[in-house]
């Protein structure tokens, strides 16, 4: 028998149920701090983002003060929701549904035919409800709560563990936006990205310039820090002529790649700066979005980087590059995400088995998978 200590702590309905998800959706998702872009996303007044926020669609808005201001997405009215996505708004936010009209700060300024429909309503009383919006790292956060307080309270504790990346020196190319639709729990890919046991193997050839026998790794609060040095000979490679723009000193060189609760990664390296941000959509679909910062550098320092990487690693890591681009087989294409997307949704398919039943997991290297089960657990049950 497995030490049970090792054990996975959440059972296999925590992947599969609706109950579950939808508790997640109000106990985890709707009381934490989300993650809604880069600050230059909402840099002019009339600019806004909106997301989601477990059971919340939040909305983020430049005021004509050039004042951040985060609101639920909700018209007072009806609850018609007020604005989608990404855009910008001239001076005013109008519900689609009767044109209640809102100004950028939030009060409720005009109702068609107010006096014979409404009389006696207060304006004043029904101005959208605020959030909480900061920016931490050039990042814009919103909490469903009013009085969440700074982000600072949230991720102060494990700032010291990040990269030393100048975040607001950096840039986004155009084009560098990826999008997953996964076929699995949103937990199944949270625990694939701190899981440290399966980067030598499932990605002994995309990832095989950093070391992966000297992780250090650990939960800080509810947020998991990783770091990975990268392997002697590519250090060596880096530090003596670079095939791309650094981001940070070589000597700095390696691979932060923390796990923000409950569900955004951060993929900092000496090349990039990334989020990875996890979104719920069903029990057995998860959206992933990344967007990529780089030095300001131009795009074809960092085509001539592919070339170069691609060229100093072919033929070294057992045949793994071998047939890239000429196969459909994620596990031959060269890219690490398909490698983790395959992985994932193939883990979500057999947990529909009869025959299924956890395994024992990996002292070390899944130490942080079966912690962040805990936290699940304890979130859910209202213990957090």
């Amino acid at each position: 028998m497995a030490n049970s200590k090792l054990m996975p702590v959440l059972p296999v309905a925590a992947y599969t149920s609706p109950e579950w998800f939808d508790l997640e959706q109000e106990r985890i998702f709707s009381r934490t701090w989300a993650y809604a872009g880069f600050a230059e996303d909402v840099s002019e007044p009339g600019q806004y983002v909106s997301v989601q926020a477990g059971l919340n669609n939040i909305f983020i808005v430049m005021g004509r003060d050039r004042r951040l201001r985060a609101f639920h997405n909700i018209c007072r009215h009806r609850g018609t929701q007020l604005l989608r996505a990404v855009g910008h708004t001239q001076s005013a936010i109008v519900c689609p549904y009767h044109d209640w009209t809102y100004d950028l700060e939030g009060a409720l300024v005009s109702v068609p035919d107010r006096e014979r429909q409404f009389p006696g309503v207060d304006l004043s009383d029904v101005a959208l409800k605020p959030a909480s919006v900061d920016l931490w790292r050039g990042m814009l956060w919103v909490h469903p709560d009013e009085g969440a307080g700074s982000i600072m309270e949230w991720f102060g504790d494990i700032e010291p563990r990040l990269g030393p990346h100048r975040v607001d020196e950096l840039v986004e190319f155009p084009d560098t936006r990826t999008e997953h639709l996964v076929e699995a729990n949103w937990k199944i890919v949270v625990e694939n990205y701190i899981d440290g046991y399966h980067l030598a193997h499932l990605h002994s050839g995309t990832l095989a310039m950093y070391d992966h026998s000297r992780i250090a790794s650990r939960f800080v609060g509810p947020h998991f820090a990783f770091w990975e040095p990268l392997v002697p000979e590519y250090a060596k490679r880096i530090e003596q002529n670079s095939p791309y723009p650094l981001v940070i000193p070589a000597e700095q060189a390696g691979a932060w790649v923390p796990m923000l609760f409950p569900g955004i990664g951060l993929a900092e390296t000496e090349s990039s700066w990334s989020v990875f941000h996890v979104t719920p959509l069903a029990p057995d679909r998860t959206r992933v979005v990344t967007r990529t910062r780089t030095a300001n550098a131009s795009i074809w320092a960092y085509m001539h980087q592919a070339v170069r990487s691609y060229g100093f690693w072919a033929g070294r890591i057992r045949g793994k590059f071998d047939g890239v681009g000429d196969s459909d087989d994620p596990m031959a294409s060269g890219d690490f995400m398909a490698e983790d997307v395959y992985a994932c949704e193939q883990q979500q398919r057999s947990l529909q088995s009869p025959y299924f039943e956890h395994g024992p997991s990996a002292v070390r290297g899944e130490a942080g998978v079966r912690r962040h089960q805990q936290l699940v657990q304890e979130w859910v049950a209202g213990d957090a």
